[in-house]
């Protein structure tokens, strides 16, 4: 058995993505531990408060699971979906801790992240291939990435879990 293809979720990596996370201007990073071409793409991400997650969603091509798995291993995030034109429809508070540890989505629901916790870490399950092109959909109405209005919104946003 080749132990050097184990892939591993520890300390020492989670301590480098958090860090990276901090210092992004996104304020969060992610890690594959599939690759592109794979069926099952699994990943971890770490949030920081204040990251900006463009409300979205994720439409597969005929035959392949929509579908949108997180299970937050460390943290607390609020999950927003929202309707198609940009309402909010329901939102939940998952977290390590509390009574909600993972939410599955089904494909085509939009929606979007607030981290409610620094180091928020998410394990997220999707089914591939990843095609970066037409992975999301985003809604027109929200601002982009890095921009005021944007961190304002997520301020507004924070607010649905305090």
């Amino acid at each position: 058995m080749l132990t050097s293809h184990i892939k591993r979720l520890d300390r020492e990596l989670v301590a480098r993505l958090a860090t990276q996370a901090r210092q992004s201007p996104r304020l969060r990073q992610n890690y594959n531990f599939h690759n592109s071409a794979e069926r099952v793409q699994r990943f971890i991400n770490i949030f920081q408060p204040g990251t900006y997650v463009r409300p979205h969603r994720h439409c597969r091509a005929s035959g392949v699971n929509g579908f949108e798995f997180f299970l937050v291993c460390q943290g607390a995030l609020g999950m927003i979906v929202m309707s198609d034109r940009g309402e909010i429809v329901t939102t939940e508070l998952v977290s390590a801790g509390g009574a909600v540890w993972a939410i599955e989505l089904p494909e085509a629901t939009y929606h979007t992240i607030v981290a409610l916790a620094p180091d928020t870490i998410i394990l997220e399950l999707k089914e591939g291939p990843y095609d970066s092109s037409t992975d999301k959909e985003f809604l027109p109405e929200f601002p982009a990435e890095g921009t005021d209005a944007a961190k304002q919104l997520v301020r507004e946003w924070e607010k649905f879990f305090m």
